[in-house]
C-alpha cells in the first residue's frame, strides 16, 4: 500500500465545522432531530457538497440519501455511510463523522485522479438515533426488511407528527426503487461511544460485531394523593415502586457481560405536593451474549411484576425493540486491520455496545465498522469529543480500506 495519498485535513475540518454550526446548541452540542428543519438544512448542505464532488444523488422512499461515484466497471459498489441526525442535546461527531469522512474519501480520490474498479456510494440514513421517531435506525431497518414501509411511515413523535408527513414536509421523500441495491461491501466509521480505545491508547477500533439489545417500556399505576393528609402506609406511590424496581435491577445484574439502563422516566401528576399516581420509564438491556441478555430480560420483567405486586400497584409492560447480537464480515475487518497497521496506527478488535445502521445493513451484505476514540467515552451529550488526530487517523484508515475493497 502506498501512503502518499492521505486526506485533506483542512477541507475535512471545514466540513465538520459547518456541520457543527447547523443545529448548534450551547456547550458545543448539536440538536438536529430527524426530519426537522435543521435536519433539512444539513441534508441540503450535504447535497450541495456531493454535487461539488461530482457525485450523483438519489433519495429513497424513507429519506435515505445516496451519493454515487462511477467505477471503471459496472460492479456492485463499495458503500460508506452513517447518519446526520442527532440526539436532542447531542454531540458533533456521532454519525456525522461516518458521512463526512466518507465524502472526504471521495474528494481525496478526485484530488489524486484515482478511478476505482468498483463504484462507490455514500449513504446518509434517516432517523438513526430514534430520538424523535422510535424505534431507532428506521431508515436502515426499513431497507433491510426489519420494518415495513407502513410501519416506518406511521411512527409519531412526541407532538403527534407522523414520519411520512415530516418526510414530505422537508422535501426528502424519494422513490422505493432508489433504495440500496446489491453491494460488494458496506463500511461505517463511527465514534466508539465508550472508553475502551482511549483507556487502552488505541487509535482504531476494528469492530467485529454489535451487542444484542432489548428495550422495554414500563408504566406503573398507583393512586395520586395529597402529600400531606395521606399516611405512608396507605399510599400506592407509583414512583416509589418504580424506584424500588430500578434499585433491584441494578443489584440483580451481577455479570459484567450485561448492562441495564433506565434512560427515560416521567411521573404524573408531577407536582411537588402530590403522591405520584403514575410512573413511566424505559429499560435498556444489552449483551454480546444473547442467552445472558434474554435471561436478564426475563429476570427484569419478573422483578417488575414482583415489586408491583408487593406494593399493590398496577403494571403494564411493552416490549419496544429487540435485536440479536450480530457478527460482521471477517474479510472486511481484516482489510481494516491491515490498513491501520500499514499506516502505523494502533488498533483493537472489539464489539460495539451501541446499535448502528451497519447492524441492519449487515442483513443485506458484507458489512463492518471502524471506531475512533471518544474522549472519556462520552456520547449523546454536548461534551462528546473525538480529537482531531483521531479523526484524521480514522479518515486515512477509511480511505485506504476503500482503496483496497474498491479494487477487488
Amino acid at each position: 500500500m502506498e501512503h502518499v495519498n492521505t486526506i485533506n485535513e483542512e477541507r475535512l475540518f471545514r466540513m465538520l465545522s459547518k456541520s457543527s454550526e447547523t443545529g448548534a446548541i450551547p456547550e458545543n452540542g448539536l440538536r438536529r432531530l430527524a426530519l426537522s428543519d435543521k435536519d433539512q438544512e444539513m441534508r441540503n448542505i450535504f447535497k450541495e457538497w456531493c454535487n461539488e464532488a461530482g457525485l450523483t444523488l438519489r433519495v429513497d422512499d424513507l429519506g435515505n440519501m445516496y451519493a454515487s461515484r462511477e467505477g471503471k466497471k459496472d460492479l456492485p459498489p463499495v458503500v460508506l455511510g452513517s447518519h446526520l441526525d442527532t440526539q436532542p442535546a447531542g454531540g458533533r461527531f456521532d454519525g456525522v463523522l461516518g458521512v463526512l469522512l466518507a465524502l472526504e474519501v471521495i474528494h481525496t480520490l478526485n484530488d489524486n485522479g484515482i478511478e476505482t474498479e468498483r463504484p462507490l456510494e455514500i449513504v446518509n440514513f434517516t432517523n438513526e438515533e430514534g430520538a424523535r421517531f422510535e424505534p431507532p435506525m428506521l431508515g436502515s431497518g426499513g431497507i433491510a426488511g426489519v420494518f415495513d414501509q407502513d410501519y416506518v411511515y406511521s411512527r409519531k413523535d412526541a407532538d403527534g407528527f407522523r414520519f411520512l408527513e415530516e418526510l414530505e414536509r422537508i422535501g426528502y421523500k424519494g422513490e422505493k426503487e432508489n433504495r440500496l441495491g446489491d453491494f460488494h461491501s458496506f463500511l461505517e466509521l463511527h465514534i466508539e461511544q465508550g472508553p475502551i480505545l482511549e483507556d487502552e491508547n488505541k487509535q482504531i477500533g476494528v469492530v467485529e460485531g454489535v451487542q444484542g439489545i432489548n428495550w422495554l417500556e414500563v408504566t406503573i399505576t398507583g393512586e395520586a394523593d395529597h402529600a400531606g393528609p395521606t399516611p405512608m402506609h396507605l399510599r400506592k406511590d407509583a414512583l416509589m415502586a418504580a424506584a424500588e424496581i430500578m434499585n433491584q435491577l441494578e443489584k440483580e445484574i451481577t455479570t459484567t457481560d450485561v448492562t441495564v439502563t433506565v434512560g427515560k422516566i416521567s411521573v404524573s401528576p408531577n407536582s411537588v405536593n402530590c403522591v405520584p399516581g403514575e410512573a413511566h420509564f424505559t429499560v435498556d438491556i444489552r449483551s454480546a451474549n444473547d442467552d445472558l441478555r434474554k435471561e436478564a430480560f426475563e429476570g427484569t420483567m419478573n422483578t417488575i411484576r414482583r415489586v408491583s405486586q408487593n406494593r399493590d400497584v398496577g403494571v403494564e409492560m411493552t416490549e419496544l425493540w429487540e435485536t440479536e447480537k450480530i457478527d460482521f464480515d471477517r474479510s472486511i475487518t481484516e482489510v481494516i486491520e491491515n490498513s491501520a497497521t500499514e499506516l502505523g496506527y494502533s488498533s483493537k478488535r472489539m464489539l460495539s455496545g451501541a446499535g448502528h445502521d451497519a447492524k441492519y445493513v449487515n442483513n443485506l451484505g458484507p458489512t463492518a465498522m471502524i471506531f475512533v476514540p471518544s474522549v472519556n467515552g462520552k456520547s449523546h451529550v454536548p461534551s462528546e469529543l473525538t480529537l482531531d488526530q483521531d479523526i484524521v487517523s480514522g479518515a486515512n484508515t477509511l480511505y485506504h480500506t476503500v482503496l483496497t475493497l474498491s479494487n477487488e
